[in-house]
């Protein structure tokens, strides 16, 4: 059975840091490109970063410079460390899991519940 269980969300002042994890079991993490997605409210759900299985990393440019995406094989854990941070931040962060490099969400075969992160002061 595969499962994504995301970590890690909480409220943050604006300018601070959060560090998302995404604990994984039931394919082989290793092969897998795995990305982060976020949706705000009355918003449709958005790419925010990609590792792929290269270790090659992708970020929307919305956060690139304020965010880095990393993983840990050994673990079967991706993490998003989210610095800088912005009330237009403020989303339900999804990760998700996919045999092959892809940034469009429609593409993407296993996802996680959601962690909310809220910016605010």
């Amino acid at each position: 059975q595969v499962q994504l269980v995301e970590s890690g969300g909480g409220l943050v002042q604006p300018g601070g840091s959060l560090r998302l994890s995404c604990a994984t079991s039931g394919f082989t993490f290793i092969n897998y490109a795995m990305g982060w997605f976020r949706q705000a409210p009355g918003k449709e759900r958005e790419f925010v970063a990609a590792i792929w299985s290269t270790l090659r990393t992708n970020y929307a440019d919305s956060v690139k410079g304020r965010f880095t995406i990393s993983r840990n094989n050994a673990k079967n854990t991706v993490y998003l460390q989210m610095n800088s941070l912005k009330p237009e931040d403020t989303a339900v962060y999804y990760c998700a899991a996919n045999s092959r490099p892809a940034y469009d969400l429609k593409e993407y075969d296993y996802w996680g519940q959601g962690t909310q992160v809220t910016v605010s002061s």
